[in-house]
């Protein structure tokens, strides 16, 4: 049995642009549903969400099939997390919250094997093909892609020092934070939080490192993709449902 092969990782240091899909609806049903929609790429959240290691775990089993690649947020930069997550078959991570250089480097550790970092070692389970897969202690870093969130003004002030940790594959700027970090809270429209990002984008750029965002607003993701964001999530599954109920409603149900 083969080492899996990471398309993602793949893509985005070849500088491929990948169109991606965020999922909060913790079901593997739904997430089967997005899966053939035709996203490279496809966020399983537990952050801000139900969802928790056990529901990803349906969800990667659900989308294996489909050609999209599976990105799991853990709720936290937590080893342990990071962990159970990778050992489940996970080979893409969204570290949320990272505001140092110090943290992206915990990451990292969390990510590989000793001696190169902490992660700890089990031979059967889903990650290594339930033992069939041959060397996978030994291989399994060179398909991991650590991604890490900035979202924070103080993440901004070390992006260069961040996106310069061995380890990290791509730094993705999370809106909805950084406006509140930057006292527009729930404005992340706000001119002063779009000029940020852009310019975080840039900077991201720059340091020879893929950069990544979450936006629905279709403009503002191509001007994101303008400027060299290489992986882009355009919608959200939750909003996506909730929009269109709201649309058919009004359809027949106007105000």
């Amino acid at each position: 049995m083969q080492l899996p092969q990471n398309a993602f990782k793949r893509a985005i240091l070849a500088g491929r642009q990948q169109i991606g899909l965020w999922c909060s609806l913790p079901g593997a049903y739904a997430a089967e549903a997005m899966a053939g929609a035709g996203f490279d790429w496809m966020l399983l959240d537990t952050e801000h969400s139900p969802g928790d290691p056990l529901t990803v775990l349906a969800q990667l089993q659900a989308v294996a099939p489909y050609p999209v690649s599976p990105i799991v947020r853990p709720a936290s930069n937590d080893a342990v997390l990071i962990k159970r997550i990778l050992d489940f078959g996970a080979q893409t991570l969204l570290i949320p919250y990272v505001q140092s250089a110090a943290e992206a480097q915990a990451a990292v550790a969390a990510m590989r094997y000793p001696p190169r970092g902490i992660r700890g070692v089990s031979g059967v389970t889903r990650a290594t093909g339930f033992g069939r897969i041959a060397g996978y202690a030994r291989r399994a870093e060179e398909e991991l892609c650590l991604l890490v969130q900035i979202e924070t003004r103080e993440a901004l002030d070390r992006l260069e020092e961040i996106a310069g940790v061995d380890g990290v594959d791509g730094v993705f700027i999370g809106p909805a934070d950084l406006a509140a970090s930057l006292g527009h809270v729930g404005e992340a429209g706000h001119p002063e939080v779009v000029a940020a990002i852009e310019d975080a984008i840039r900077r991201i750029r720059a340091c020879g490192k893929p950069a990544g965002i979450l936006t629905p607003d279709n403009a503002f993701a191509q001007r994101c993709i303008e400027l060299g964001a290489v992986f882009t999530a355009v919608g959200v599954d939750a909003s996506m449902l909730a929009r269109a109920a709201e649309a058919l409603a009004k359809r027949f149900k106007p105000s």
